[in-house]
């Protein structure tokens, strides 16, 4: 009887502590509305498991390993649905973003304006979308790039679970620029597409799939 209680209460009162945990590590890096947790059976999440997490936020300011490292800390959730209004991701500013997690894979969207994609570039640097195909994304980028001042073709996409980008082109063919990298995250393929609405600033719809390792 007693162990049918203790059961009992904690299946009422583990997931309003995990997620009251979880709301607190992720107010580190802003503004969270809600933090909802499931877990059958609840005692599980002392071990750090858990059946699902939904998380809403406002606003984010993290860093790409800061991202991956909130990641990586939901590794023992089956399933992670986190979104965020507004989200500074590094020098990107995003809006609409969503993460969601299903078993190891990962799926991450999100837009950008073409303004918060120019403040993010290296001054004198700019890129122009080209076409998004096979998990990789091409664009044609002018300014000083990879050591020299040119207009060129560069392709980004999964390398080894790492993000690259590479200049199209015999002369640059073995350059090479690292992204993203992490050991905790193997990328999979990026995807972008042109937002183009009548009375909206042009933007981009972003994409990135992954799986922790």
């Amino acid at each position: 009887m007693a162990i049918a209680l203790a059961l009992a209460l904690a299946q009422v009162l583990l997931p309003g502590i995990a997620a009251d945990r979880i709301g607190s590590r992720v107010r580190r890096y802003g503004s969270v509305q809600s933090v909802s947790v499931t877990a059958w059976p609840a005692v599980k999440l002392l071990w750090g498991d858990a059946d699902s997490v939904k998380v809403r936020a406002r606003n984010l300011s993290l860093s790409p390993r800061q991202a991956a490292g909130l990641v990586w800390e939901g590794r023992g959730a089956g399933s992670i649905d986190m979104t965020t209004a507004h989200v500074q991701l590094g020098s990107l500013r995003l809006s609409g973003a969503s993460l969601r997690k299903r078993g190891s894979a990962l799926t991450a969207r999100a837009s950008a304006s073409a303004a918060d994609v120019s403040a993010a570039l290296p001054a004198g640097v700019s890129v122009a979308l080209l076409r998004s195909e096979a998990r990789s994304v091409e664009v044609r980028a002018s300014g000083g790039l990879f050591g020299l001042s040119a207009s060129l073709v560069a392709v980004a996409g999964a390398q080894e679970g790492r993000l690259v980008a590479r200049p199209l082109g015999l002369l640059l063919g073995g350059f090479q620029l690292t992204l993203f990298s992490d050991a905790h995250v193997y990328v999979e393929g990026i995807g972008a597409s042109s937002l183009n609405f009548p009375g909206e600033a042009p933007g981009y719809r972003l994409q990135m799939s992954a799986r922790l390792r």
